[in-house]
């Protein structure tokens, strides 16, 4: 097991978080995601972003370029990334 670098994992941390990504769906393991646009919502401890595709559950995916790919600012495919999906909203719209 890798030892715990703090410094790495900060830094992990304000690289990715509330970056819109996609997954690499060439990656296997990740063909489940291929064209889903989600939003990076923390980098854990362990290196892993927990991306939130909208469906309501969050999926901890290595914090990397080789597994994830950040769309830039002028990408058309942001638009269909919906923060209202996310079922872990603080206050969700159908909350009574």
């Amino acid at each position: 097991m890798a030892k715990f670098n703090w410094d790495t994992a900060e830094e992990l941390k304000s690289l990715w978080t509330d970056r819109i990504v996609t997954a690499n769906a060439d990656r296997e393991e990740l063909k489940r995601f291929e064209g889903r646009i989600g939003r990076v919502v923390t980098v854990n401890w362990s290196g892993k972003a927990i991306v939130d595709f909208g469906d309501g559950a969050w999926y901890d995916i290595p914090a990397s370029e080789e597994y994830l790919t950040p769309l830039a600012a002028d990408d058309p495919n942001r638009a269909k990334y919906n923060a209202k999906a996310n079922s872990a909203q603080t206050y969700p719209d159908r909350q009574s």
